[in-house]
C-alpha cells in the first residue's frame, strides 16, 4: 500500500510536509517527500493534502474490562476479595467485542494498556493491545507489559468495609513488600537451582510468585496507581528497594514534586485530566500539571477509560494546552512519550520505518473539539473511514 500526498506528522525529530508513506506486512516500509518518490502500487491512497499522525497511545485504561453499559456482568477489572493478585492476568478478562474498541480505534486511538482496577495492593497483569480485532490474543503487543499496584484510598476503601488488612496506608506497603520479598526469594531460589542443576533447590509452584518475576527479570515495569505526593514517594520507596522498573500513575500532585521526580529520573502517566476532584487525594488535580512537569519528566496523558471515556483522549491533551502545555508536546504526550513511558515504542507512538504501520488521518487539527479522524489504520489496514 502506497499512501501520497500527506502532511505527515512523524512525531520523530522531522515532519513531512507533502509525503508519502510506503505499507508492507503491517510495517512502515518507507516514507520522504513525494518529490523522492519511484515507488508504484496498485493500491495508492491519496490524501490530497490531509494530515497523517500516528495512532494514538492511551497507556492507561481499564478497556473491555469495565463494560460499557453494563453492571457486574461486565465488571472484571477488580476482584475484591483478596488485596494482593498478582496473578490475574488482563488477557483473561478484556473483552474486544466491548463497544468502547470501536470508539476507541474510531477516535484514532489504536493502543491501549488495558489491566486490573485499583481495589488491590497489587491487581495483577497488565497488558498493551490494538483495539481492532476480534481476539484479544491476536491484538496483542505484549503481554505483559506491567503489573498494576496501588497505593492510596481505594485499597483502603475497598478493605476497611471489610474489617480486614489493608485499611491503612502502612499495611498496603507492607502487603506489597511481604508479597515482594516472598517473589524475590522464590525468584532466586529457582535461579540457584537452574545453576546448579539440582531439583532439590526448586521451589514449591507458586503462582503469585511467579507472575512477578517479569518485575526481577526488567521484563515488565511495576505500574503504580498514586495520586498523592506522600504515596508516589512510598511507590519509588518500595520499587527501589526491589530494584523494579516503574511507572508512577495518575500522579495528581506531580507536579508539587516535579525536582523529585526529576532526580529520581521518574516516568509518569498522567491523568485523567477531564473530571472532578471526587475524592480527597484529587485535590490537587490540575490541568496545569503537563506543562509544569515538562519538558524534564518524560510522561504520557491518560484517560483511564472508563473514568473519562476512551474517545476523549484527545480532548485530554487538549486540556493540557490550555494549561500551558505546547500542542506539539500534548500530541507527543498521547503518541511517542506515551509509548516510551511503556516501553513499546519500538513498535508504536511515531510514524518510523520499521514500526507499525498505527496511522490516523486529519483534515482538522486533531486537538481541536470538532475533529474527527477521517482515516485510521492498524497494522497497515484501513479498519476506519468516515
Amino acid at each position: 500500500m502506497l499512501i501520497i500526498n500527506a502532511k505527515i506528522f512523524t512525531m520523530e525529530s522531522q515532519n513531512v510536509e507533502n509525503g508519502f508513506i510506503e505499507i508492507k506486512n503491517g510495517k512502515i516500509a518507507s516514507l520522504g517527500e513525494m518529490t523522492a518518490l519511484k515507488l508504484k502500487d496498485e493500491k495508492t491512497i491519496d490524501l490530497h493534502e490531509k494530515s497523517v499522525y500516528p495512532g494514538f497511545v492511551d497507556a492507561h485504561t481499564h478497556l473491555g474490562m469495565f463494560e460499557n453499559g453494563l453492571t457486574f456482568e461486565g465488571d472484571d477489572g477488580n476482584e475484591e476479595n483478596d488485596p494482593i493478585t498478582p496473578h490475574l492476568r488482563a488477557i483473561d478478562a478484556a473483552n474486544p467485542m466491548d463497544e468502547c474498541f470501536k470508539d476507541a480505534y474510531k477516535s484514532g486511538v489504536t493502543t491501549v494498556l488495558t489491566g486490573p482496577g485499583s481495589a488491590n495492593a497489587i491487581g495483577g497483569e497488565i497488558i498493551a493491545v490494538k483495539t481492532y480485532g476480534k481476539r484479544i490474543d491476536d491484538m496483542v503487543i505484549k503481554s505483559p507489559v506491567a503489573m498494576k499496584f496501588a497505593l492510596g484510598e481505594n485499597p483502603k476503601a475497598v478493605y476497611s468495609d471489610k474489617e480486614q488488612m489493608p485499611m491503612t496506608r502502612m499495611a498496603t506497603a507492607a502487603l506489597i513488600r511481604e508479597q515482594l520479598y516472598k517473589a524475590k526469594k522464590y525468584y532466586l531460589s529457582k535461579m540457584r537451582a537452574k545453576k546448579n542443576k539440582s531439583i532439590d533447590d526448586v521451589p514449591e509452584f507458586d503462582l503469585k510468585c511467579e507472575a512477578l518475576i517479569p518485575l526481577f527479570e526488567k521484563k515488565a515495569s511495576a505500574h503504580f496507581h498514586v495520586h498523592r505526593a506522600d504515596d508516589i514517594f512510598t511507590a519509588i520507596r518500595i520499587c527501589k528497594e526491589f530494584d523494579l522498573d516503574y511507572v508512577i500513575v495518575h500522579a495528581t500532585e506531580a507536579h508539587l514534586i516535579k525536582e523529585e521526580l526529576k532526580k529520581e529520573n521518574a516516568r509518569v502517566l498522567l491523568g485523567p485530566n477531564f473530571s472532578d476532584k471526587s475524592k480527597p487525594e484529587l485535590v490537587n488535580l490540575s490541568i496545569k500539571s503537563p506543562k509544569i512537569l515538562s519538558p524534564d519528566i518524560l510522561f504520557g496523558i491518560i484517560t483511564d477509560h472508563p473514568e473519562t471515556p476512551i474517545q476523549y483522549l484527545r480532548l485530554c491533551a487538549a486540556l493540557a494546552v490550555k494549561g500551558g502545555l505546547s500542542r506539539e508536546e500534548a500530541l507527543r504526550a498521547i503518541t511517542i512519550n506515551a509509548a516510551k513511558v511503556c516501553k513499546i515504542d519500538e513498535r508504536v507512538g511515531s510514524i518510523k520505518v520499521g514500526k507499525d504501520a498505527d496511522l490516523a488521518v486529519f483534515s482538522t487539527d486533531p486537538l481541536d473539539i470538532l475533529s474527527e479522524p477521517e482515516m485510521v489504520f492498524i497494522d497497515g489496514n484501513l479498519i476506519y473511514a468516515k
